[in-house]
């Protein structure tokens, strides 16, 4: 890999990150308000995981990745979109089977668990946009 390359794919990994943080905020804040307002955690969960993948498809869309935006004109791949919302959808069933585990099984905290939750999940959805979606 030469080094233009390997600069390239650094940036697009500080831009991916830097989304993230904000996709994580937003699903923390939404998630924590959810859940101080006595919504159970799976339905908090559901609802502020799918505010942060929708601000996550549009930046990471239009940042992110924009330079892989296979020659469409439009800006606009519906095939794209497609894998987005199953790849979220398999990290949205990882992150509420590991929350029941934590949370119920194994009587962690609520925000403790989501927290750990997280760092699997952003794993899991960096490898997948990268490799499969964008």
């Amino acid at each position: 890999m030469s080094d233009k390359n390997l600069r390239t794919a650094f940036i697009q990994f500080l831009k991916f990150n830097a989304v993230g943080l904000v996709n994580t905020l937003i699903d923390f804040v939404i998630f924590t308000l959810l859940n101080s307002l006595g919504m159970v955690y799976a339905l908090a969960q559901v609802i502020s995981y799918s505010a942060g993948t929708a601000n996550s498809f549009i930046l990471n869309k239009k940042v992110t990745f924009k330079d892989r935006n296979r020659g469409n004109k439009e800006g606009f791949d519906k095939a794209q979109l497609l894998k987005f919302i199953v790849l979220n959808l398999v990290v949205l069933g990882i992150s509420l089977l590991l929350m029941h585990l934590l949370t119920d099984k194994l009587g962690i905290q609520v925000l403790i668990s989501k927290v750990l939750v997280t760092f699997v999940t952003v794993i899991i959805n960096f490898f997948g946009s990268r490799k499969w979606v964008f």
